[in-house]
């Protein structure tokens, strides 16, 4: 069994239900009515700080991966994985385009996927073009806590696939904002979206805007839903 180093008690940040959430970023500064997901990554061992609407995920991105590193990753994950502020493993992944073997990939994605059982925290997902190792395990893994895939920007038939298993969808950034989008963004259902910038020079309140016009919302409507949304996958159920 992994055994994390218990860190003392810090009351954990939630998002107001009229925030704009930017579930997935990088470099994330506090900004007044919007509440940021802020990726740490393992091979840089860093750890979250208290700053009022900023939550942290972290995990061992498959680009920053060897095998000289991997265990490192792992006890980096393991000091602060039970910490409040860290509300989620990930980013986590494949990558058929960048990154170690597929084989050492598979080794540490199970072994984050153990931790998020674990600590019972969701899992993030980086996923290029290993669309089918990604269901593979899975299903193999069978696991009771929900992944978020981020950055999607695949077809509708791949989106339903994986919404079917329990995942959520987090938009790349660019993909939405296009014309294209809409017809995938009205088909899916809304309790399984989320909106990000993944730390590129963009507004999460403009991404939220073009979005609501694509559904034909308010984009308070979209804010509540997205709020719910998070509050179904990270908030530990009793």
């Amino acid at each position: 069994m992994l055994v994390c180093q218990k860190l003392p008690d810090i009351k954990m940040v939630f998002p107001d239900k009229n925030d704009y959430i930017d579930i997935h970023t990088h470099g994330a500064v506090a900004v007044p009515g919007i509440f940021s997901v802020e990726t740490l990554m393992a091979h840089e061992d860093q750890a979250p700080v208290d700053i009022h609407g900023i939550c942290y995920t972290i995990g061992i991105h498959p680009w920053h991966l060897t095998e000289k590193n991997h265990k490192d990753q792992i006890n980096s994950i393991l000091k602060i994985i039970d910490e409040p502020h860290i509300i989620a493993l990930g980013e986590t992944g494949f990558d058929r385009l960048k990154g170690p073997s597929e084989e050492l990939q598979r080794i540490v994605f199970k072994e984050q996927v153990q931790i998020s059982e674990e600590f019972r925290k969701p899992m993030v997902i980086h996923c290029v073009r290993a669309w089918n190792d990604l269901l593979q395990e899975h299903k193999k893994l069978k696991p009771e806590m929900p992944w978020l895939v981020h950055g999607f920007r695949g077809n509708k038939d791949l989106a339903f696939q994986l919404i079917s298993k329990g995942m959520y969808l987090s938009f790349w950034f660019d993909f939405v904002m296009r014309p294209e989008a809409m017809p995938l963004l009205k088909s899916l259902p809304r309790e399984k979206i989320f909106l990000e910038t993944d730390g590129a020079e963009i507004d999460i309140r403009d991404i939220y805007n073009k979005v609501s016009g694509d559904l034909g919302l308010e984009v308070n409507d979209l804010k509540r839903q997205i709020f719910s949304n998070f509050n179904d996958l990270f908030v530990p159920k009793t």
